[in-house]
């Protein structure tokens, strides 16, 4: 019983002090990119009138979002498989644990629509940045404090789509593709800008070292 015990508190310390480090896994450039395919996807299917139908609609962007979250996690799944540590593999499962809920609400809210009405996928837009949103604030304790201003972003920005989908019943990839083309840019931005802060950090203790 007493080394049961003395193991789950130990799990609770590396928990405690995996919330206190910031997770640094997920680079600008990635997810800068990805934020680039969501805007490169809006104006292929504006050029092209593409997805023009509920369920092409859901299946172009279900894909642009695989692509994309593909680029933006490569730097990670790439360091998952070469040279992680076990403790590093395991902080980069607690992080993306923390997001999936969001993903699979998002997914079983695309489906349900799909079967329900597809006159509702009109919504979907403004649904999926909120559960971007949600999976971002889930994993904000293990990220940049920034980060919380980017779920915020998705939250307003979400509402918004769903205004204008109550106003439209069009299925315009331009507001969506923004949305996160935005939002993944200024993810970027904020990581670069944790990363310089810790590089100035570093400087400033080795200067203080010698």
């Amino acid at each position: 019983m007493d080394v049961s015990r003395a193991l789950t508190q130990i799990a609770e310390i590396h928990q405690q002090i995996a919330k206190a480090e910031v997770y640094r896994g997920y680079r600008p450039l990635p997810v800068a990119a990805s934020g680039l395919i969501g805007i490169a996807a809006a104006a292929l299917q504006a050029r092209y009138s593409l997805a023009a139908e509920p369920m092409g609609f859901v299946m172009y962007w279900g894909a642009v979002a695989i692509g994309a979250a593909a680029v933006g996690a490569s730097e990670v799944a790439y360091h998952y498989v070469t040279n992680d540590a076990e403790a590093d593999r395991g902080r980069t499962r607690l992080v993306i644990g923390q997001f999936l809920p969001a993903a699979v609400a998002a997914l079983v809210i695309s489906v349900s629509f799909l079967r329900l009405d597809t006159g509702l996928v009109r919504l979907l837009p403004g649904l999926w940045a909120i559960c971007f949103g949600m999976g971002v604030f889930a994993s904000r304790p293990y990220l940049p404090r920034a980060t919380a201003l980017i779920a915020l972003f998705y939250y307003a920005a979400g509402l918004a789509l769903l205004a204008r989908a109550y106003g439209s019943g069009s299925l315009d990839g331009w507001p969506l593709g923004a949305t996160f083309g935005v939002g993944q840019l200024a993810s970027a931005l904020v990581l670069y800008w944790d990363d310089e802060q810790l590089r100035t950090e570093r400087r400033w203790a080795r200067r203080a070292g010698r």
